[in-house]
């Protein structure tokens, strides 16, 4: 059965390229002493005119199967053999006119032999690097796409759930529809925020100064006079979804202090701190504090119809993290950042990084 393809094919299959010198230059010597002897079987047959006819395909077989440099050295002992044992005077290696014609001529055949043979296969190696790099970068592409395929979904599946939360706040009247619409539409516009932050390459992989430009955002646009914020970050999840559902959940507590925490102040501060539990290998520690009015006494989080800790609440679910609150001075650890027992608003989140 015939095959459309070339016999270099097959002889590629056999190639020493990436072989050491030994079997490479070994294959030069070999190459060459069957030349010879085949030139020797059919010297009695064959014309005197012809001394290099069959070391001619043994420095081209060379060079293709074992490289440039063995294909030098089978060009070299070939030129040899043929000046001693086949242009006259026979067995001597006498320079005349005629023999230095000869050998130049030998010279150059081999020379564009090997030069041509060496160019295509230096063209075939750089065009399987380009293959290889190539087929990385297709796998490298069908990889971010699987994978952008499922933040979308989680991305959207997030903001369905949001809206169904939302949807429970609406009351029976237009304006408390057009209300709850608002307020979906800045949280959505929140989490495209926090996308742009968490995903523009521009921007690094510094978690911490996310944190703090989408502080610096929410500062400016609640438009609350006096209030800034102190962020502090030593450790931050390693899955971007984590990430995406962490930075959301430090958002809403931030959105939370600035609609409350400050009424009928001239400023404040939040702090906002993520660090390593040191007890816990491979806990983190998240708390958002505020040195604001504090929580209402009697304040039960089960029974407030607030959208925001609802949406915290699931936030740290999704974290798998164990949520606490209460005032920010009022801790078991004792007073905070020197703030009295009973002042401000605590949020304690632990979680698996």
């Amino acid at each position: 059965m015939g095959s459309d393809r070339p016999i270099w094919h097959w002889v590629a299959r056999f190639s020493l390229l990436r072989c050491g010198p030994l079997p490479r230059y070994g294959m030069a010597v070999l190459s060459a002493a069957a030349a010879l002897l085949l030139r020797l079987a059919v010297d009695g047959t064959m014309s005197s005119g012809f001394p290099f006819l069959t070391f001619f395909p043994a420095v081209i077989l060379t060079t293709f199967m074992a490289g440039r440099g063995p294909g030098v050295a089978a060009a070299v002992l070939s030129g040899l053999a043929a000046w001693y044992f086949f242009i006259p005077p026979y067995e001597t290696f006498v320079l005349n006119a005629s023999v230095a014609l000869a050998l130049v001529f030998y010279a150059v055949v081999v020379a564009v032999d090997v030069a041509l043979i060496h160019g295509m296969q230096t063209t075939l190696a750089r065009l399987q690097e380009e293959r290889s790099r190539t087929a990385a970068l297709l796998e490298a592409q069908t990889t971010m796409f699987h994978e952008l395929q499922h933040r979308v979904a989680n991305n959207m599946q997030f903001v369905s759930a949001l809206l169904d939360l939302q949807k429970r706040s609406v009351g029976h009247t237009r304006e408390g529809a057009l209300a709850a619409l608002e307020e979906a539409g800045r949280r959505l516009d929140t989490m495209a925020r926090v996308h742009r932050r968490l995903h523009d390459p521009r921007s690094g992989d510094d978690f911490g100064s996310h944190i703090d430009g989408l502080c610096r955002d929410m500062l400016a646009g609640a438009g609350v006079p006096g209030v800034s914020c102190r962020v502090a970050v030593q450790a931050a999840p390693q899955s971007p979804e984590r990430l995406l559902a962490l930075a959301m959940l430090i958002v809403e507590a931030l959105t939370n202090s600035l609609k409350h925490a400050f009424a009928g102040r001239d400023g404040g501060t939040v702090t906002i701190e993520l660090n390593v539990v040191p007890e816990e290998p491979g806990q983190l520690h998240l708390l958002v504090m505020d040195d604001g009015v504090g929580l209402p006494d009697g304040f039960d989080v089960q029974r407030l119809p607030s959208l925001g800790w609802k949406i915290i609440h699931s936030l740290a679910a999704q974290l798998s993290g164990r949520l606490s609150h209460g005032p920010a001075g009022g801790s078991s650890n004792g007073p905070h950042n020197g703030l009295p027992n009973g002042t401000g608003t605590r949020i304690d989140l632990r979680f698996p990084a």
